[in-house]
């Protein structure tokens, strides 16, 4: 049996540091393996036996996207938090379910009478959970409305956003997150304040006032009278600490902003959730058309569903699944997952719930050969820690869907090393650079305190496609990214096929080697605005 050959180690920079070069000799043959197992085996055990993996949990797996042949596992089938990638479960069950041409619709309608440029009776704004409806796609409804000729509505606007039911926020999502815009409510019928569509969410931008002792100067996107600004923050002398800070107070739309900003300092910028995003998107509809000259006598109601024989009078429809795919899974948006889930239910069961959502979802795993029940699944995002995978069922499901008529379009839809494109490179654009990962693999990021994984495709040195999974649970470091990240790397570096093994090893960020105790615990960093990916 011939021995493996170990080519010299990759030295590459990651975003949190250098790695440094490392190789090894292969230990003994297992009878019947060949070189290649034992070399990978080798390499990534060594990555895998980092110092911030002591005590911690590692599901992992690396199989031929062809043959489905295992060439690596380890711990395949314990089961850990995926984080995000969860939304590999999500996404090709919406493909598969939904179909790569599915449009949301809004729609405004009426069962009122016309008189001349005045409409008997109430709009309604009915909502199928579109979650990437802007402020302008509002006033285009607007807009087809006034050139209708309608200038004056007697009733008012009804919010119909009875396509899903009235549960906003996923199973165990964190209290302390419920500002966050990766934790916004779930609501047919939303608002996003931009084209990285974080629906049910409005952006607080403050800067500095012109002197010290001044009000921060405060702007909203989109602009709104939803929310209600509480300004208590303080400008102070150029050079103070930039202490600011904005946050929305609980169970309520008042969006607090505290602390100090000097003179001359940078913008604080947040992107922050709403408190009931129907009532968001009522209000800025009503906005809408008041700017445009159309006047709604009555005060908004919401929840009301659209009666039947309602004529529809203006209609948007959002973009197809597959387009809808790519900031979705690129940025890793948690509120497009969230939508999808419970379209998925209203779909396949006439239900918009997680429960009906999560039920086919289950199903479609099924049809794929995934175990359902060696996994759980409580929401579309991965945001619950509740959560739990193991690398051979994301394996599996990867490894299954290559064969599907909409595999091409999902795969675009998943980050590529090292693409400085933020709409193709998404959470891996500055991850794996200058290695032969680089503008090849292609995975799903995922990202919570203590969870960190990553799962997707690979082409070796040798031109075969590879299939992994990353599934890291349990550790005490802020980060495992550039542990994840070496273990791809050695992929893209090496024959597996024939043998030829180069190693990367994981780099040790600064920050870590000198921290006193554990940095603060990591989310995706598409969760972070602005963001430091």
């Amino acid at each position: 049996m011939s021995r493996p050959v170990i080519r010299r180690a990759w030295t590459w920079p990651l975003a949190l540091g250098l790695v440094a070069a490392l190789s090894w000799s292969a230990g003994g043959a297992p009878a019947g393996a060949g070189p290649s197992a034992i070399g990978l085996k080798g390499a990534i055990d060594t990555i895998l036996a980092d110092s911030r993996m002591e005590g911690a949990a590692a599901s992992v797996v690396v199989a031929d996207a062809t043959t489905g042949q295992r060439l690596y596992e380890r711990a395949a089938g314990d089961r850990l938090m995926p984080a995000s990638n969860t939304k590999l479960a999500t996404s090709t069950a919406a493909m598969a379910l939904l179909g790569p041409d599915h449009r949301f619709r809004t729609d405004v309608l009426s069962t009122g009478s016309r008189s001349g440029s005045t409409l008997q009776g109430d709009l309604y704004l009915r909502g199928t959970g579109d979650p990437t409806t802007l402020a302008s796609d509002y006033g285009k409804l607007a807009a087809q409305l006034r050139e209708s000729g309608i200038r004056k509505v007697t009733g008012r606007i009804v919010a119909d956003d009875t396509r899903f039911d009235t549960s906003r926020l996923g199973r165990s999502w964190a209290a302390d997150d419920e500002s966050s815009y990766y934790s916004a409510q779930i609501s047919p019928l939303t608002v996003a304040p931009d084209t990285d569509y974080d629906a049910g969410t409005v952006i607080v931008e403050a800067l500095p006032g012109a002197a010290p002792g001044a009000r921060p100067v405060v702007k909203l996107t989109p602009p709104t009278g939803y929310v209600r600004v509480d300004v208590r923050g303080t400008t102070v002398p150029a050079g103070g600490t930039d202490t600011l800070a904005v946050e929305r107070e609980h169970g309520t739309n008042t969006i607090v902003v505290s602390g100090n900003i000097p003179v001359g300092g940078s913008a604080t910028k947040e992107w922050v959730t709403v408190w009931e995003p129907t009532g968001y998107a009522a209000s800025v509809f009503a906005d809408a058309l008041a700017e445009r000259g159309v006047r709604v006598l009555g005060s908004p109601r919401l929840g009301r569903p659209t009666p039947p024989g309602a004529k529809v009078l203006a209609s948007h429809s959002s973009m197809p699944l597959k387009e809808l795919m790519l900031p979705f899974m690129k940025l890793s948006n948690n509120m497009h997952a969230e939508a999808l889930t419970k379209t998925i239910g209203y779909e396949t069961a006439g239900q918009g719930t997680w429960s009906a959502g999560l039920a086919a979802i289950d199903g479609f795993l099924k049809k794929e050969g995934v175990d359902a029940a060696k996994l759980r699944q409580v929401d579309g995002s991965g945001l619950s820690r509740m959560n739990v995978f193991s690398a051979d069922q994301l394996t599996r499901l990867l490894l299954a869907v290559t064969d599907a008529p909409w595999y091409a379009d999902w795969h675009a839809s998943l980050p590529v090393a090292c693409n400085p494109d933020r709409a193709i490179g998404g959470t891996l654009r500055t991850r794996m650079c200058n290695t032969p990962a680089a503008l090849n693999a292609r995975a799903k990021t995922g990202s919570l305190t203590g969870a960190s994984a990553l799962s997707g495709y690979v082409t070796d040195a040798g031109g075969r496609e590879l299939v992994y999974s990353i599934v890291l649970n349990n550790y005490l470091a802020s980060s495992v990214k550039s542990i994840e990240d070496a273990i791809v790397v050695t992929l893209a570096g090496s024959d597996t096929a024939g043998g030829e093994i180069a190693a990367a090893r994981p780099s040790v960020p600064q920050q870590l080697r000198n921290a006193p105790r554990p940095a603060p615990g990591d989310l995706e960093c598409a969760w972070r605005k602005p963001e430091i990916c």
